[in-house]
């Protein structure tokens, strides 16, 4: 028999490699900020899905913050890991109050945006904030639709993989 404590952690680690090669993989640098556009959101959105609000939070924050290191970012290591942590846990709080998840993404996503705009522009200036706009709109846009996809097929692949564990999926 396997221990849901045990099984819960494994899944988080799964879940941080996942937004880990999603954000790593294919990442397209922005000049401007030292940053660089991904498609790890979507994985993030999946791991609320997947994980709840906790572990889910928790797997995007280190994910995301893994990635900034391997691939040189440093300095956006630590401004990853607290907005990536509060995009799922908004998207989990979203979904705690009966919302949909779709929801609940579109309002993290849209938390993303500003947040990381803030922070280029105290790291950086105004002008290379907004210029990185378009690109981190585009990102946010693109891990949305991804995760769209993903949604529809994460039930039967929790169903049949991961035996009845995804947290929002009622079977």
């Amino acid at each position: 028999m396997v221990n849901k404590k045990t099984k819960k952690i494994t899944l988080t680690a799964l879940m941080i490699t996942l937004i880990f090669i999603g954000t790593f993989s294919i990442r397209f640098p922005n000049p401007t900020t030292g940053g660089y556009f991904h498609i790890g959101d979507s994985m993030i959105f999946t791991s609320v899905i997947i994980l709840g609000k906790r572990n889910g939070s928790i797997a995007g924050a280190l994910g995301g913050a893994l990635a900034d290191l391997l691939c040189g970012a440093t300095i956006w290591i630590i401004p990853t890991l607290f907005i990536k942590f509060i995009m799922a846990w908004i998207m989990a709080s979203i979904i705690d109050k009966n919302f949909s998840s779709i929801i609940g993404a579109i309002l993290g996503g849209f938390f993303q945006i500003f947040a990381y705009t803030i922070v280029e522009a105290f790291l950086f200036t105004w002008p290379a904030a907004w210029g990185a706009l378009p690109g981190l709109t585009m990102q946010t846009i693109i891990g949305f639709l991804i995760f769209i996809v993903l949604y529809h097929i994460i039930p039967v692949l929790c169903f049949v993989f991961i035996s009845n564990t995804c947290v929002f999926f009622p079977f």
